[in-house]
């Protein structure tokens, strides 16, 4: 009976448990069924209600976009001889590789210092410190810490230009050579006659020009946008000047991709627009002239022949000179010389220490700033003067006019010339002597301007500006207060005849000039300032300042922007503008002054224009400065021609080159001549 009992318990047991997992395995297949319906209908909707949003969004998020550089724009001299030119050429590039030690890099930055030096010959033309700056991966050929990084996923370029060497050197050893690689880009060569190099200035890589602290290179450190990192970009002159027009516009490449990075869909392309042409005002053959007159004048000053003139320690020591050239009413400068120059191939692919080091005074434009003297030790270079020097003699056209206009002198009064004017307090008295001490006898102003006459200055023009009573007292607290007073009124003349301002060239880093006056006004005496200043002691000026100001003494009065450009073209030779004469502003004095100044400095003493074809108006100019405790003599010449019609003025300045005629003279000869043959002070060139 128990048995039996216990035999229905363990059967109800088991049917329990049956009927337990009979609905257990109910629930899965309901949950299952649950989810399956959920699935099902979460998939209706992806695909009828939010599919055609899922998908847009899945092509926006694999598309990819490379931005493609446009071809810059090319430079031309006014009668189209290239300058600057873009051409395509092979570069070497380095990618960074995941995983590779410093030492590694340091290695190929090693290797390929080798490799270079071996294929050029011998010459260590990319140095490893410099081909590791190029790598940009943070360190120094030592191993030591450098800046880091701008960027990890875009090559760096390490060489522009390969030679045909070397593309196939790198071409056959590729895989011996991790993480380089070679891509054609579009690259900037300038005319290896090197025209005009200072004006057109150079290119350098974007990354490297929005973080530089002058003040002119921040318009490019908010366009991030549109520049890749290490396109190259206008640096300095012209190439500054017109970027956004030589540059062009971007274009871009897009393509869809898949999670693999494959493209699955069709490419579109935005193809670049090129940049616009320049055609300058510069001529070649001019601008040659001007750079060979420089460089051929300092060289002979240093000659036996030179030795044994009238003069022979002069220019001796001259080291550099500086000549603009522009046409009297249009304000178009023909020439623009710096001497020394260099090859602005060099900043191309990346300028090594070296180099820089070794063209560092010679890159600047001192023709409108202040250029060091081109001396590598520094002690000797702070022995001698830079691009900006006084005006001397030069000024004295000025000097005069501001006499006659303001009635302090009459067209013909006479002055007995005293050899030497004193000033000042008694028992204090400051002497002022012509040159050589010379005394030139009875002086009218034309005479006083043909000899060049320091006491006729000082004692009628600058004696008589101070104790006019027409002018209230100078305030020395105040100095450049405009009241009216005498010092004012000399700045205001300085200043509209383009003395002390900016000649509206626009070019980055013009300088305004080098005052002394006010300071001196202030120290000294308001008299010592003034007579100081009518024989051109008192300030420093440019060459293109210089070069302005005789434009004017030749067109009476007007003051024209320098115009570099004559016209913008698109790449294909479409006229996009054309430049016209800009007046900035007109001085309206009586002719029987200009006529004063011309009849003065038409029989000014000079050489180097023997047998001339034209009348040439000069002035020459012997500025004395003073360099680490010496007196110094420096060369200045304006002139301008011809005289019935002026068309040419030209400003030459010789640091340290000694007399006007001397020093400087005989280039602005070579200037005058080559004008005359390519394109005629009358109305054709000379001989056609």
């Amino acid at each position: 009976m128990k048995h039996s009992e216990g035999l229905g318990e363990a059967q109800r047991q088991d049917k329990h448990k049956r009927n337990h997992f009979s609905v257990r395995i109910n629930m899965f297949f309901f949950a299952t069924f649950v989810v399956f319906s959920v699935l099902i209908i979460r998939l209706a909707i992806l695909q009828f209600v939010e599919g055609q949003e899922l998908s847009e969004l899945e092509n926006q998020s694999t598309k990819r976009t490379i931005t493609i550089s446009p071809i810059r724009g090319n430079i031309y001299d006014f009668n189209e001889a290239p300058i600057a030119s873009t051409i395509s050429a092979q570069s070497l590039f380095y990618r960074m590789e995941p995983g590779q030690k410093n030492s590694d890099k340091i290695e190929l930055a090693k290797k390929l210092e080798q490799i270079f030096t071996d294929l050029n010959n011998g010459d260590v033309i990319l140095p490893a410190a410099d081909i590791i700056k190029n790598m940009d991966v943070g360190i120094d050929i030592d191993g030591n810490k450098a800046k880091e990084p701008s960027y990890t996923f875009l090559p760096r370029r390490i060489k522009s230009r390969l030679s045909p060497t070397e593309l196939a050197y790198f071409a056959e050893h590729r895989d011996e050579l991790k993480g380089l690689e070679i891509t054609e880009e579009s690259t900037r060569i300038y005319d290896e006659d090197r025209i005009a190099v200072q004006l057109v200035g150079y290119m350098r890589p974007y990354n490297v020009a929005r973080n530089q602290k002058a003040s002119y290179l921040n318009v490019y450190k908010d366009k991030q946008s549109e520049y890749l990192n290490d396109e190259y970009v206008g640096f300095d002159g012209l190439e500054f000047l017109y970027q956004d027009e030589l540059r062009g516009k971007n274009g871009s490449k897009s393509y869809p991709v898949n999670a693999q990075a494959q493209i699955i869909g069709q490419v579109e392309i935005t193809p670049p627009e090129k940049g616009h042409n320049l055609y300058l005002t510069i001529e070649k053959s001019v601008q040659q002239a001007a750079e060979d007159g420089i460089k051929n004048q300092l060289e002979y000053m240093k000659s036996a022949e030179a030795r044994a003139k009238r003069y022979p320690a002069m220019g001796k020591n001259a080291v550099g000179g500086y000549a603009v050239a522009m046409e009297v009413n249009t304000g178009r400068v023909i020439a623009m010389a710096n001497y020394p120059d260099y090859d602005p191939n060099d900043w191309t692919g990346g300028i090594s220490t070296a180099k820089l080091e070794e063209i560092q005074y010679r890159y600047t434009n001192g023709t409108i700033m202040e250029r060091l003297p081109d001396i590598r030790d520094n002690k000797e270079r702070g022995k001698h003067p830079t691009s900006l020097v006084p005006l001397g003699s030069t000024i004295k056209p000025l000097t005069v006019l501001l006499g006659l206009n303001e009635g302090l002198i009459g067209v013909n009064e006479k002055y007995n010339d005293p050899t030497t004017f004193y000033f000042g307090r008694e028992g204090y008295k400051t002497p002022v002597s012509n040159s050589d001490k010379a005394n030139y006898g009875v002086l009218t102003p034309a005479r006083a301007l043909e000899k060049s006459s320091n006491t006729f200055m000082a004692e009628m023009i600058g004696d008589r500006l101070y104790k006019s009573t027409k002018y209230p007292p100078f305030d020395k607290k105040n100095p450049e207060a405009d009241n009216g007073n005498a010092i004012m009124l000399w700045d205001s003349y300085m200043k509209k005849f383009g003395l002390g301002v900016k000649t509206g060239s626009g070019l980055p880093g013009e300088y305004d000039g080098d005052i002394y006056y006010f300071n001196s006004a202030v120290k000294e005496s308001t008299q010592s300032a003034l007579i100081y200043a009518s024989f051109g002691q008192q300030a420093r000026y440019t060459t293109l300042q210089l070069a302005q100001y005789t434009s004017m003494l030749a067109n009476r009065g007007k003051r024209y922007k320098p115009q570099f450009v004559d016209r913008i073209t698109t790449y294909e030779g479409e006229i996009v503008s054309k430049f016209e004469p800009e007046l900035l502003n007109q001085e309206n004095i009586p002719d029987a002054y200009w006529n004063v100044l011309q009849n003065g400095m038409k029989d000014v003493g000079i050489q180097g224009f023997d047998g001339v074809g034209y009348s040439v108006i000069r002035k020459t100019g012997t500025s004395q400065q003073q360099v680490a405790g010496q007196t110094l003599d420096n060369a200045v010449f304006i002139a301008y021609a011809p005289a019935d019609k002026p068309k040419l003025a030209v400003a030459v300045v010789v640091p340290e080159g000694g007399f006007g005629s001397w020093g400087a003279a005989p280039i602005a000869r070579h200037i005058f001549d080559a004008y005359d043959q390519a394109i005629g002070l009358y109305d054709k060139p000379a001989g056609k």
